[in-house]
């Protein structure tokens, strides 16, 4: 390990002696809250690593100062400091994500669509036990890939993204968590040798004028991504394998176009659709934005491909 991942590692590590949880809001959300009352400051764990207030040098206890010093994740403001990341915790596993606001390029994210996936997999992963070999792909944080291994004690587990720091956030969480994680840097399945038979996924499904990666989804909407993840994934897969995507899909009109794309598009790879809604209305404020201006909702939906 580096020096930041043996720091980090022993930060998550503090954060669990001290019972630390956190549940991550969406960046909206956040900002309101820390419009409520400017200028404040850390009063405790949450504050530093949750809300990512700034914070007085004495507040945190000893081993997590230690700890955060020793990765370097940490930035100094005069007398005041700020931590350079935050962690959000999912039951009782605890997730580095990257420090508010994610306007950075690199920026790895996590908020509400990764408890709602990480809900998705382990609804659909009780049918899956015997999956040799899981990838999640564009695996962010890893949540998808350490929520799945807990129930596939036995397969191998590959998580894959095109951002370095995710993929080192990635492999601190899985060794804090216990599971044994493969990270690759690639886009999508590209270069993994071998077979697979079950992939999971939760693709960026904005409109993003910027075209920012981790933001942006592509045409339709936001769900063009999603749409070819769904089915490179489909074509790859083994015989008898198993897709699980978690997205967002702009409703236009009553018509959802990632459903009609995927139901046109998946019996010609000799594949099976279940898809339902997860929550019918997320994200309201992306309908102010360009490009959504036909849009009546976001979906949050669930797809399970299932290859013959």
């Amino acid at each position: 390990m580096t020096g930041t991942e043996d720091g980090l590692t022993d930060l998550l590590r503090a954060l669990t002696a001290a019972h630390y949880r956190f549940v991550t809001v969406t960046p909206e959300t956040h900002r309101r809250i820390l419009e409520r009352s400017p200028g404040r400051l850390a009063r405790d764990l949450r504050g530093v690593f949750g809300w990512n207030l700034p914070f007085g040098e004495q507040l945190l206890p000893a081993p997590v100062r230690d700890a955060l010093e020793r990765s370097g994740m940490v930035g100094r403001d005069g007398r005041l400091l700020r931590s350079r990341v935050r962690i959000a915790s999912v039951e009782d596993r605890l997730f580095l994500h990257s420090a508010f606001p994610t306007d950075a390029a690199d920026s790895v994210f996590f908020g509400p669509d990764s408890y709602r996936y990480a809900r998705f997999l382990q609804a659909e992963l009780a049918g899956l036990a015997s999956a040799r070999r899981l990838v999640d792909i564009g695996a962010g944080s890893g949540v998808g890939a350490i929520v799945a291994a807990a129930q596939l004690s036995d397969a191998r587990i590959t998580a894959t993204d095109i951002n370095p720091l995710a993929l080192r956030f990635a492999r601190i969480n899985a060794r804090h968590s216990e599971v044994e994680l493969e990270a690759v840097e690639t886009s999508g399945l590209d270069g993994l040798e071998g077979p697979v038979d079950l992939v999971v996924a939760n693709p960026p499904f904005v409109l993003d004028p910027a075209k920012r990666l981790y933001r942006d989804g592509g045409d339709m909407h936001g769900a063009r991504l999603s749409l070819d993840w769904a089915l490179a994934a489909a074509r790859r897969i083994e015989p008898g394998g198993t897709v699980l995507l978690y997205t967002g899909s702009a409703i236009v009109e009553g018509r959802d176009g990632l459903l009609e794309a995927l139901e046109e598009r998946l019996p010609d790879l000799d594949c099976s659709l279940r898809y339902a809604d997860i929550d019918p209305d997320i994200f309201g404020e992306l309908l102010d934005q360009p490009g959504y201006e036909t849009v009546e909702r976001v979906a949050a939906v669930g797809a399970v491909i299932a290859k013959a």
